[in-house]
């Protein structure tokens, strides 16, 4: 078994982006924790040609640590994952291990097309996505108030509690428009929320955080602020949160979430249906 310092060597091949196989990977390899993994992407590997270069580099690290390489591949073309198979290394083909089962199931043959996975950049799809990241960029902050009638949801929630890494994380894997909304000490004051948001309650989402976090990520933008001090955390935290279960708007708190689980979160509460590409 390896030991707890040891590496292992990962490439991620494939002839379009290489983001399918990358995120499979990371969610396999995640479950060996002992193992330092090094991901090296090879992506547009698209001709037999490339594929073969690709081999050799494959050959060289299993040559240079001693140890053959991980390899995850969506490679479709036969030819250029012959060449993959041929190298001195763990070949694991993502596509294969399931399109053979689909197409003895549907009794048809897939298309076997490069790059199917990700869309054209002149699709429908594709400009939705531009069009959402778009709006959720003019949108962050609170910086601009006309058009929130598109938003298909608004995040709230105190300043650096993730609103915006998670905006643009739904507007780019799922193409939701994604606002988000500064809760600020004025609000608490007045004990409501802002008056821009009342007509859209029912897209109103809450993120918040624990105190601790919240001071430590905020010392690192503002250090030895009162904006920072543990005790203003407290405070916002504390009146966020009572401001939230006041007004009825779901919440949740990022502190030990990934950004993944967050976005995934808002849409099974929001009701929205994911738009992944």
């Amino acid at each position: 078994m390896a030991s707890s310092t040891s590496e292992r060597i990962v490439f991620v091949v494939s002839d379009s982006t290489g983001i399918t196989a990358e995120t499979f990977s990371n969610s396999v390899l995640s479950q060996f924790d002992q193992v330092q993994f090094k991901i090296i992407r090879v992506p547009f590997i698209d001709t037999p040609e490339k594929a073969a270069a690709a081999a050799e580099r494959i050959n060289r690290s299993a040559a240079e640590h001693n140890a053959p390489p991980l390899v995850f591949s969506t490679l479709v073309n036969a030819e250029s994952v012959r060449a993959i198979q041929t190298a001195n290394c763990v070949f694991l083909d993502l596509f294969s291990a399931f399109v053979q089962h689909i197409e003895s199931a549907l009794g048809i043959q897939s298309s076997h097309s490069i790059g199917r996975s990700h869309m054209d950049a002149q699709s429908e799809q594709y400009k939705k996505r531009i069009e959402a990241i778009n709006f959720t960029l003019a949108h962050d902050d609170g910086q601009y108030v006309n058009g929130l009638e598109q938003a298909d949801v608004i995040l709230v929630g105190v300043s650096r509690c993730g609103k915006t890494p998670t905006s643009l994380y739904l507007a780019m894997q799922y193409a939701i428009k994604a606002a988000n909304f500064p809760l600020i000490p004025d609000d608490f004051d007045r004990g409501n929320l802002p008056a821009t948001l009342a007509p859209y309650r029912k897209k109103l989402f809450g993120l918040s955080i624990q105190p601790d976090r919240l001071s430590e990520i905020r010392n690192e933008r503002r250090p030895n602020s009162q904006y920072a001090s543990l005790k203003q955390c407290r405070h916002e935290v504390a009146e966020a949160e009572r401001l939230m279960r006041m007004e009825n708007i779901p919440w949740l708190s990022t502190t030990t979430r990934s950004i993944e689980e967050i976005a995934t979160k808002v849409l099974d509460e929001v009701g929205l249906d994911r738009r992944s590409f």
